[in-house]
């Protein structure tokens, strides 16, 4: 067994049995559900529900993840979660703004994302998407934009004071940043950051690089 799903078969505890709680308006910013619809037997499919409530923290501030099989608690786990389910697992990881992943990676063949409930703020996010396709794709670029911006006006402006570190600067030399933002302007690119990674987070869009430099 890999290292990773060792890990996380240790985080994994068996659930009670509860019934699924339906979503609810004033859950939109605390809560994400997903949804998961495998072939079951003859009868019928086997519905599964991802359920992540964002600020419900325990353990060191570590979400959980909770699993639902045909609405009842099956399973649960901190976070990074891998279920096991039919024919592969779940995978549900969280970043400082939102879910960043929840998709089903099948034994074989290629994972797919889950299906957030209409009703949640990711839902809403993606029925977004189909009704304003360009609106949408705006929205987007310019989430992409005010990162790019922002991490790099950062990295710039850091480069002057971390080159007068002794240690570097005897050995690279000092470099002057061509950049000076005032305090007001450095605050608004930081609060544009982070709604970008926010909104970025609603499309289970994740970079390393973009969102958690860019906090």
């Amino acid at each position: 067994m890999a290292l990773k799903q060792w890990a996380a078969s240790r985080r994994l505890k068996p659930g009670d049995g509860r019934e699924l709680q339906r979503f609810r308006w004033w859950q939109l910013p605390l809560r994400s559900l997903f949804w998961l619809r495998l072939p079951g037997d003859a009868r019928h499919a086997r519905l599964y529900a991802v359920d992540v409530r964002h600020w419900a923290r325990l353990d060191n501030s570590r979400v959980r993840a909770h699993l639902f099989l045909d609405g009842r608690h099956v399973a649960e786990s901190k976070l990074p979660a891998v279920f096991p389910v039919d024919g592969g697992v779940i995978e549900v990881a969280m970043s400082q703004y939102g879910v960043k992943r929840c998709h089903y990676r099948p034994r074989d063949g290629q994972p797919r994302q889950l299906t957030p409930d209409p009703t949640s703020a990711e839902g809403r996010r993606a029925r977004f998407g189909v009704r304003h396709p360009g609106r949408s794709r705006a929205i987007a670029i310019g989430s992409v934009l005010l990162l790019v911006i922002g991490v790099g006006l950062n990295l710039v402006q850091l480069a002057e004071p971390l080159s007068r570190i002794p240690p570097v600067m005897q050995r690279v030399g000092t470099f002057e940043s061509p950049i000076h933002l005032p305090i007001w302007l450095n605050l608004a690119l930081g609060g544009g950051a982070v709604l970008a990674s926010m909104e970025r987070a609603l499309r289970l869009r994740y970079s390393a690089l973009l969102d958690a430099a860019g906090r």
